[in-house]
């Protein structure tokens, strides 16, 4: 609204669209379940812990993806949903809902516990995108994150047969008065920016408004889900901010989408003076390099899962820096690529982005080997014109 002065003549039509904005919101939010806290004990991973919640809450609010993506850190900020389905909403396949369930330090063992242990049928998308790189399929470096899944709390809890869900059933006032202060941070979003995109500032009062932090009592009406309602004591002026539990950097910084947006881009004259530039040969996540293994086992579970399933499985192999593939690295990408075009044969369908030129941009990355928020932009484009994808079919 602040974009349309009170002489225009859109502005009545402006009202009125934010009007319907907000009481889609509020409905959006009560369909949520309004508190959406995940009462399970930690999976040792905190990115883990956090995209579950999520996840959750996005199928309370929006129901089941139709796309869910999956894989490490590199899925996690390297393909963006909206712009996927945007991308397909241009080739006539409109309504399709997409989530990021990317968890860092992910291998084929981390996803096959994903979508075979921890979601539930009703949990699962109508088709799976999982993207990634070799170092997930590497069977000769040591998983961590999968090892400290399964000596986790949470992990406990799984195997005694209870899967997470969040709780259900209390009011958006009795969510907030039952929960600490610091549970909450909130990051407002102008009337006039009615897309996804997060504004951040430096002082969340500074940006409510000259007038937040001189009047501390102003009603909060909120939800554990993406965003929520700042009401003050005037009815004609509220705030649309985010709500975000647990003050992590990372789980402020994840979207609604599971997607983490990194802005940085990689220049190779300033990244090196900060950090040692690390030869394929000395690798860690190349170490003893193995194709086939646990990682392979979990791989050819995940295919034949989803095959049973009748859930289409597509795995992308994510672009890189020239300046990270040197000769050891490049001569394992050869390899593995080799490797997956074999796996594919009648088990899933396997779309190599590695090897397209204009995605291994260094302003597309923020460091040699994990994309920026323009990097996930191109692949989300990139995978959305593919014609060989058996995407869904609209809603």
């Amino acid at each position: 609204m602040q974009s349309v002065p009170p002489t225009n003549p859109r502005r009545a039509f402006a009202q009125k669209k934010v009007a319907e904005y907000m009481r889609y919101l509020m409905y959006s939010q009560q369909q949520a379940t309004v508190s959406s806290r995940l009462n399970y004990p930690t999976f040792n991973s905190e990115v883990l812990d956090e995209q579950l919640g999520l996840y959750l809450s996005y199928i309370e609010a929006m129901g089941r993806p139709d796309i869910l993506i999956v894989g490490s850190s590199r899925a996690v900020q390297g393909v963006d949903p909206r712009i996927l389905r945007q991308g397909l909403e241009a080739r006539g396949l409109s309504g399709l809902r997409v989530f990021n369930f990317g968890i860092h330090g992910a291998t084929a063992q981390v996803v096959r516990f994903q979508l075979q242990e921890l979601l539930g049928p009703e949990h699962l998308p109508r088709m799976i995108l999982w993207a990634d790189g070799v170092r997930a399929f590497n069977s000769g470096r040591v998983d961590r994150t999968y090892t400290e899944i399964v000596q986790s709390p949470g992990y406990q809890r799984l195997a005694s047969g209870v899967r997470p869900q969040l709780s259900l059933g209390i009011a958006p006032q009795e969510a907030i008065a039952s929960s600490s202060p610091e549970e909450y941070q909130f990051q407002p979003i102008s009337f006039h920016a009615f897309s996804d995109s997060r504004v951040g500032k430096d002082s969340p009062s500074d940006d409510l408004g000259p007038d937040f932090a001189q009047n501390p009592s102003r009603t909060v009406v909120c939800l554990d889900s993406p965003q929520c309602f700042i009401r003050s004591g005037n009815r004609n002026s509220s705030t649309i901010a985010t709500g975000v539990r647990r003050l992590s950097p990372l789980g402020v910084a994840i979207d609604a989408y599971g997607f983490l947006p990194v802005a940085t881009r990689f220049n190779p004259r300033s990244y090196y003076r900060q950090q040692s530039r690390v030869d394929g040969r000395y690798d860690r996540d190349y170490a003893n390099f193995q194709l086939g293994g646990i990682q392979g086992s979990a791989l050819q579970s995940v295919a034949a899962f989803a095959r049973s399933r009748q859930i289409p499985l597509v795995i992308v192999n994510l672009p890189l820096t020239d300046d990270y593939l040197d000769a050891t690295r490049s001569s394992v990408e050869v390899e593995f690529r080799q490797y997956m075009r074999r796996m594919s044969a009648q088990a899933f369908l396997w779309r190599d982005l590695s090897t397209i030129r204009g995605l291994n941009r260094n302003e597309y990355f923020e460091d040699p080997s994990h994309l920026n928020q323009l990097g996930a932009a191109a692949v989300a484009r990139s995978l959305a014109v593919d014609p060989n994808i058996p995407w869904p079919r609209g809603r």
